[in-house]
């Protein structure tokens, strides 16, 4: 017990530490009333129930899409040879860094990876009109199908099922120090961000402040109003 209160000590100077050098917009994140949020994010959901879910339905949408997976597969091999993984470096959790894998879209990994740094750096929604991309490699995209691998990830314990963007290190290099709180929790499949009216915009800080509204109001009702809001913003990302 002792150990879990000077943990929590710990974590709330680190806060009001970064608060000092956060806008005045985004002080609500660590004024006082943080200390409670501290302390939710080490309860039972945040430590036990949360881990566990992510890693039981990771396997079992693993096993349910093993068809489909099995099926992009063979696709990708006939169309563009060896190696049908896309491997990419992101920042998770305590800002350490992990492999993220996808299904590649293009030609080559080079060309890919210049293309998927530009377009988080650029942009926030998927690309589907650049030239280099495949037809298999567009229609992968634009169905998120590309993005099925990562349900490794979270049985890995890099990612979480919904959580923050995994962001790429060339963009978190150019974090405030306060933005750096985005990374308390595990990067997700999905998250307010990708479900959020906003998740057409471009600039850096509008992400950033709709991940720490996340990290701000983590709990079991919000992943579940995430979780339920997906399919749409799937559906609607398709639309645009």
């Amino acid at each position: 017990m002792a150990q879990v209160e000077a943990s929590s000590r710990r974590s709330v100077g680190m806060i009001h530490s970064a608060a000092d050098a956060a806008p005045i917009s985004y002080r609500h994140l660590v004024l006082a009333d943080q200390v409670e949020e501290v302390a939710a994010h080490s309860g039972i959901y945040m430590r036990f129930v949360k881990p566990s879910c992510d890693r039981i339905f990771a396997a079992v949408m693993l096993v349910l899409l093993s068809p489909i997976l099995l099926f992009t597969s063979i696709a990708l091999r006939l169309t563009l040879g060896k190696g049908v993984l896309f491997r990419q470096e992101r920042i998770g959790k305590g800002g350490v860094p992990f492999t993220v894998l996808k299904f590649r879209t293009m030609k080559a990994d080079r060309r890919q990876e210049r293309l998927d740094v530009g377009s988080d750096r650029r942009r926030t929604h998927k690309s589907t009109s650049d030239p280099r991309h495949t037809r298999l490699g567009r229609f992968l995209r634009a169905t998120s199908i590309d993005e099925l691998p990562q349900f490794v990830n979270v049985l890995r314990g890099d990612m979480s099922i919904i959580g923050p963007r995994p962001e790429l290190p060339i963009v978190v290099e150019k974090y405030e120090p306060w933005q750096h709180l985005r990374h308390d929790l595990r990067p997700g499949l999905t998250g307010l961000w990708q479900v959020s009216e906003r998740g057409n915009g471009e600039a850096m800080h509008d992400r950033v402040d709709v991940d720490l509204s996340y990290c701000d109001s983590v709990g079991f009702l919000t992943d579940l109003r995430i979780f339920l809001a997906t399919p749409f913003a799937l559906i609607r990302a398709r639309g645009e």
